[in-house]
């Protein structure tokens, strides 16, 4: 499915490119190109999308913002420096296994989003 919507938009974009028709043709593919953009189906295909942007994007994000916190929280407490360095490798080491979950949900959302959309 995927190659042929490429194939399509590929040789759209070459006979825009390379037409001589002109400025005429090219507002007609463009009007064209806008009716089907605005298609419902089409617009369902999008929001799924950015639903699966917003949320993928930040899981990540916000698991490497915490573990750096924690670090950094860890690293200043009070105790000598070789305590404040194992709290901060003990702490590091939890937020490293936080961020590895963050990775694989997001990856495992990312599949689904494939799969639904493979499926639609």
């Amino acid at each position: 499915m995927r190659g042929k919507v490429g194939l399509v938009v590929g040789l759209a974009a070459g006979y825009v490119l390379g037409t001589r028709a002109g400025r005429e043709r090219y507002e007609q593919i463009k009007e064209q190109a806008e009716k089907v953009w605005n298609l419902p189906p089409v617009q369902k295909q999008v929001d799924k999308v950015k639903d699966l942007g917003k949320s993928a994007a930040m899981a990540l994000p916000n698991a490497l913002w915490n573990g750096t916190v924690k670090v950094v929280k860890a690293a200043s407490e009070r105790g000598t420096a070789g305590e404040r360095l194992d709290a901060a490798i003990r702490v590091g080491k939890d937020s490293a296994d936080d961020v590895a979950d963050a990775a694989a949900t997001t990856a495992d959302e990312v599949k689904d989003a494939i799969r639904d959309r493979d499926r639609s």
